[in-house]
């Protein structure tokens, strides 16, 4: 029984020192042997403050200990991003002044940029080029028709509110146009327009075969088998 009590404490201090040796780093281990000294007593719970033998060499740290999944190796500043439609740094949108100072696009630029795509259409032999020049003139068709009843809006809006001041001061409660009320305006307007042009019964038979052309695509056709009546 005596010889079994040694045998278990013999055992129990190898393992407390496979336990202490398990925290040492290669490099110590090393000296140690060099040294002659194979002991290492550690305190239970007291981690050695990792250091660098060189400010040149990197810091050695013990394979055992798990490495968290993400660490900071260099400080960079956050980035910020920014909104300038929603920042007040940037100041506040004056869409009446945008549309003054950038009316040049769709008063000279986009209308000549169409005419130098018309004519370089007209030479060009390349089937996917001619493609290319159809989307872009399409493109910039659909921003001059976007401008233009974005400039009749804005003038509908202009003259009503002007309306409004003046009977704000007699004292009557002003009347705010709805979007649909300023569209239905618009389109009185551009009736009136195509009526003094002479080009208004034109308009309305291009949209009247349009219009037929939709419906027709969307009636349900008859199936070959089907058997007349």
């Amino acid at each position: 029984m005596k010889k079994h009590g040694i045998l278990q404490k013999t055992w129990d201090e190898e393992k407390e020192i496979e336990k202490v040796l398990a925290d040492v780093t290669f490099e110590e281990l090393q000296k140690a042997r060099s040294n002659g000294a194979h002991a290492f007593v550690k305190k239970h719970g007291q981690d050695k403050k990792l250091k660098r033998a060189n400010k040149n060499r990197p810091m050695e740290a013990s394979s055992k200990k798990p490495v968290p999944a993400f660490r900071d190796v260099i400080q960079a500043p956050k980035k910020v991003v920014r909104d300038p439609r929603f920042e007040s740094l940037c100041g506040t949108l004056d869409p009446d002044g945008f549309r003054k100072r950038y009316n040049f696009l769709y008063e000279k630029d986009l209308p000549a940029e169409r005419q130098a795509l018309k004519r370089e259409m007209q030479k060009e032999k390349d089937p996917e080029r001619k493609s290319e020049i159809e989307e872009r003139i399409s493109w910039v068709d659909k921003q001059l028709k976007s401008e233009s009843t974005k400039n009749v809006e804005t003038s509908i809006l202009a003259k009503h509110k002007k309306k409004e001041r003046e009977a704000a001061k007699q004292g009557k409660r002003p009347f705010y146009l709805k979007k649909s009320e300023i569209r239905k305006q618009s389109l009185i307007e551009k009736y009136e327009d195509l009526k003094v042009s002479g080009k208004l019964e034109s308009y309305i038979e291009k949209k009247r075969k349009r219009n037929a052309a939709k419906d027709h695509r969307l009636m349900p056709y008859r199936r070959s088998g089907d058997n007349e009546e």
